[in-house]
């Protein structure tokens, strides 16, 4: 003890010496423990680990879009009548016609008949030539020829071999004399058409129609292509007939309309 106290100085310094040397020897490992945080937490922060993302619901966003790409229409013309009246026409018969497309125009026209027009054949008598060969009188009617004088029957004379300008005959079936049948070509399409005695050949080449305009009381019988017809101060062509359709076109600007057959015209 008494070493102690007359050498307390120097054990004393040379525990502060010591504990200099321990912490000399563990300074390098502390600088590079503090330099490897320093390190994890740039890179944490540079590079941060991102979690991926969950399942987004984009109902809502999905809806809106869908709202935006289907814009609002607010109709000023059919259904709203406080900025657009309608007006009204006085008919032939003195009723009143709301003016609207179905009731007045092209659209209000009605067909009330449609009739088809044939192409007939007929094998009408078997003659015998100067040379004493048969020939053989064939009738020809086409009802929808553009005139009146062509659409008369007319007869012709021709033997196998023959050709005029609407068939031409290729062959007989039985005795020359007295054949069965007849087998002609026809030359606007190539078809075949068989007669016989009673049996003539008939093909539909067109149709007539009946027209009826009820705003103004009018009335176009058996309408034909090409023909005209006058209503609601406009003039329009027939430009085609089927058997359910009439085309009409108008002359002032070649506009088409198609009226089919039964649409009853409005009141």
């Amino acid at each position: 003890m008494d070493f102690i106290k007359k050498h307390y100085e120097k054990v004393l310094l040379g525990l502060v010496l010591l504990g200099l040397a321990v912490a000399m020897v563990f300074l390098p490992f502390k600088i590079q423990s503090e330099r490897q945080k320093l390190d994890e937490l740039r890179v944490n922060l540079t590079h941060p680990k991102v979690k991926p993302l969950t399942n987004i619901d984009l109902t809502l966003a999905k809806v809106s879009l869908q709202r935006v790409a289907q814009p609002i229409l607010v109709d000023f013309s059919t259904t709203n009548k406080l900025f657009n009246p309608v007006p009204w026409q006085k008919a032939a018969d003195g009723h009143l016609i709301k003016l609207e497309d179905r009731n007045i125009g092209p659209k209000a026209v009605a067909v009330t008949k449609s009739l088809p027009l044939y192409l007939t054949l007929t094998l009408d008598q078997v003659t015998t030539a100067v040379d004493g060969s048969p020939k053989y009188v064939v009738g020809v009617q086409k009802d929808n020829a553009p005139t009146a004088a062509g659409r008369n029957k007319k007869q012709t004379y021709c033997k196998v071999g023959d050709k005029n300008d609407v068939f031409a005959l290729r062959e007989i079936k039985g005795p020359p004399e007295d054949p069965s049948q007849l087998i002609l070509i026809l030359n606007d399409t190539g078809d075949t058409a068989v007669l016989t005695k009673d049996q003539p050949f008939r093909r539909i080449d067109g149709y007539t129609a009946d027209l009826a305009y009820k705003p103004e009381n009018k009335i176009w019988p058996a309408r034909r292509v090409g023909n005209a017809i006058s209503f609601n101060n406009e003039e329009y062509n027939i430009v085609a007939i089927t058997r359910n359709e009439v085309v009409l076109s108008a002359k002032s600007n070649q506009k088409k309309w198609t009226v089919t057959y039964n649409a009853s015209p409005a009141s």
